[in-house]
């Protein structure tokens, strides 16, 4: 039975030139659900870890030839900073542990072993362990979704001014009011600038205005007292309270009542709020950026009091619609078939046609739709590798989709060479030639990229 404190991850490297010892430890250790490797030498040691990197803590004799424990701990330190150590002596005085933890070791232990003790030590050490890892992918999770701008898949000249506009903003303490219709990224964008801001490593809070109740709208954005309404048992902080110092997205903002724009509009004056119930003010230093798909001239007439859509459209940023940047399509395309190859763990790529199908849509879901098809088509095959075809789109796409672009006399009849051309040159140049950059501003591989470049070069020889 594995214990409550041994990763699988992780395995533990036990090294004293006494193979007894090493068998010995190595038979109590793997009971408790421990992965156990062993090395009788400093030289055996370092090749083990160099062979195994999932080793995270060593237990290491103090006294052996050659090379002595606080030595091999600084060498197997220079392979992995982050390697914990628990040195072995049957030496043990006040001098040496004192020794041990200042050169860095968490603990000691001392022969012959005490099996408490063995338990004890390496289970401390351990949970640090697990403790560690849990912060590495919270702080992965983080990065996820509040990603940089330099995560932001575009090469048009429309999206490189909105990026541009929305780098600025972040370095400022101003609500932002981000503009676009429904599937474009805004809540995207509003987690870069948050990402980039000085509040990067506080809360980043979504509230979509429109699925929040009407009788509960306050207590939710403010927080209540006990016993202030029914079913108020305890007290509640309320989102703004929660995401104090960070960032709150009130996306689809048209939908919050003009009674709360009234109070949410002293609030960003005050930076406190009034819980429910409460006659005392708690202070909540937040920073809004408020989304709409609604036009700006409906917003301000109908939706929004005009002193609350001053306050929360000090800087505005218009994300534009797909149909207006064919360039992004192809590279977007590029970027999503790439994920799902790594989600699926095979090659997924498409046709020349299908490519030009995709051009030739007016997108009406934008972005979102985009990713949605190609995952759809992706979902509901298991060739590997597989091909997305103009025919497996079709079924897909909306026929109004292809309508609408007509209509609007934006027939594309943009061949994708030049298209792909003109998005890498722009990248090149978006990250000063740097060609990995541009290839993942593109999200394309490196590979993708040279090989389009040697295309390319091929063509004007």
């Amino acid at each position: 039975m594995k214990g409550p404190s041994s990763p699988s991850s992780c395995t533990i490297l036990v090294v004293d030139d006494d193979a007894n010892l090493t068998a010995t430890m190595k038979d109590f250790l793997s009971p408790q659900g421990y992965a156990v490797e062993t090395a009788h030498s400093a030289e055996e040691a370092l090749a083990a870890q160099q062979r195994n990197p999932r080793i995270c803590l060593a237990l290491l004799d103090l006294i052996m030839p050659l090379t002595d424990g606080l030595t091999l701990m600084e060498q197997l330190r220079q392979q992995n900073p982050e390697l914990a150590v628990i040195i072995m002596t049957g030496f043990a005085t006040i001098e040496t542990a004192v020794e041990s933890i200042k050169r860095g070791a968490e603990d000691y232990l001392t022969k012959p072993f005490e099996p408490d003790a063995v338990q004890k030590k390496v289970g401390r050490v351990m949970e640090v362990f697990e403790l560690r890892s849990r912060v590495t992918k919270l702080e992965a999770n983080v990065q996820k979704y509040c990603p940089s701008f330099e995560s932001l898949v575009y090469v048009s000249p429309l999206m490189q001014r909105v990026v541009e506009r929305a780098r600025t903003a972040a370095e400022s303490k101003t609500p932002v009011l981000i503009l676009g219709e429904t599937g474009t990224g805004k809540e995207l964008l509003a987690r870069a600038i948050h990402g980039a801001s000085p509040r990067a490593s506080a809360p980043f809070v979504p509230v979509n205005c429109g699925a929040l109740p009407r009788e509960l709208v306050e207590s939710e954005l403010f927080g209540f007292r006990r016993g202030s309404f029914t079913g108020a048992f305890h007290d509640g902080p309320g989102i703004f309270v929660s995401a104090n110092r960070g960032t709150i997205f009130l996306d689809e903002i048209g939908e919050m009542p003009k009674d709360v724009q009234v109070k949410l509009l002293r609030v960003l004056q005050e930076n406190e709020v009034r819980p429910v119930g409460s006659t005392k003010p708690v202070s909540a230093d937040v920073r809004i950026i408020a989304a709409t798909n609604r036009p700006i001239g409906e917003l301000r007439a109908e939706y929004l009091r005009q002193d609350f859509y001053f306050r929360v459209a000090t800087i505005t940023l218009e994300i534009p619609p797909l149909r207006a940047r064919p360039e992004d399509v192809l590279v977007l395309a590029q970027h999503f078939l790439q994920r799902l190859s790594e989600r699926y763990d095979r090659q997924i790529s498409s046709s020349r046609a299908a490519m030009e199908l995709l051009l030739k849509y007016g997108f009406p879901g934008n972005v979102r739709e985009l990713e949605n098809v190609l995952e759809n088509v992706a979902a509901m095959s298991r060739d590997d590798p597989q091909v997305v075809t103009a025919r497996d789109l079709k079924g897909l796409l909306d026929p109004a989709g292809f309508h609408d672009v007509l209509a609007k006399g934006m027939e594309q009849t943009l061949a994708i060479e030049p298209l792909e051309k003109l998005a890498i040159e722009r990248a090149l140049r978006l990250t000063d030639g740097n060609r990995s950059k541009a290839a993942l501003l593109l999200g394309i591989s490196r590979d993708t990229l040279y090989r389009k470049l040697r295309e390319f070069a091929a063509e004007t020889t």
